[in-house]
């Protein structure tokens, strides 16, 4: 990737979410996490066309070739959290493992919610799970992220950017406060393979059990690891086809015919 521009803009993105930091409001007895890339999400989207201008349709379409490398530094970054407290870590890993078919809740409610919604397509990409990076990567490599695939993916992936961290901050103190489960499970179950939703609920239980902070992270970042990993498996061996079968029964059953078929040379490519 030789766009000079595209980096320039993003290296300026960085700096600034970073500048602006972490910021942490307590309302009620929940705790709600801003986290940089927040930030610079808005800022990016203030970046493209509709807006400044300063990124255009080639910049675009280069960032999204760049997916593939930023998850693998995502993922090597959770290695050096989980190492430290493997032992640990490997106790649990029967729980770890089996959480990941609660991804599959998102087929099962997501679907139908999506097609009574009027989506076509989009549903697949939309619902075949909380569609975070290693979903979004999944989509577009399979289906291409300018077809309907890749519109529903990235909905969802920017409305979880945007509303996730502070769902999962919030959600993470209100829970710890009122329902009784042990810290690290709750910091298992925010391991959903998202790493902003991830740091959101980790920085609120860290909040509230400081001395168990450094197991709460490996947890929620184990968790996480395992999401982006055996998760991506269960997208493409169960989640994906669960969600097509079921997108295909709930359209039928919407508008009394079968559903549109994917754009040539755009599925499986």
């Amino acid at each position: 990737m030789y766009n000079i521009k595209l980096h320039a803009i993003i290296l300026a993105l960085i700096i600034v979410a970073e500048l602006i930091g972490a910021h942490t409001f307590k309302i009620g007895v929940g705790t709600i996490v801003l986290l940089p890339m927040l930030y610079a999400l808005m800022i990016g989207i203030l970046t493209t066309p509709k807006f400044l201008n300063l990124s255009g349709k080639k910049e675009m379409h280069d960032a999204s070739a760049l997916l593939g490398i930023t998850l693998m530094l995502l993922m090597a970054r959770y290695g050096t959290l989980v190492g430290p407290t493997l032992p640990k870590i490997i106790a649990a890993s029967p729980a770890l493992i089996l959480q990941e078919f609660g991804n599959l809740g998102t087929v099962l409610i997501g679907v139908p919610v999506a097609v009574l919604l009027g989506l076509k397509r989009e549903t697949i990409g939309a619902a075949h799970s909380i569609a975070r990076e290693p979903n979004v990567a999944l989509i577009g490599e399979r289906f291409g992220l300018d077809g309907s695939e890749g519109r529903g993916v990235m909905g969802v992936y920017i409305a979880g950017t945007v509303f996730g961290t502070i769902f999962f901050g919030l959600m993470a103190s209100i829970a710890s406060s009122t329902l009784p489960f042990h810290p690290y499970a709750l910091a298992m179950a925010a391991g959903v393979g998202s790493a902003s939703m991830m740091t959101a609920a980790v920085g609120s239980l860290s909040a509230m059990y400081p001395d168990m902070a450094n197991q709460i992270a490996a947890f929620g970042a184990a968790s996480n690891m395992l999401s982006g990993l055996d998760g991506l498996y269960m997208s493409i061996w169960m989640g994906l086809p669960l969600t097509e079968w079921l997108y295909k029964k709930c359209y039928r059953m919407r508008y009394g015919t079968a559903p549109e078929e994917p754009e040539a040379g755009k599925e499986e490519k």
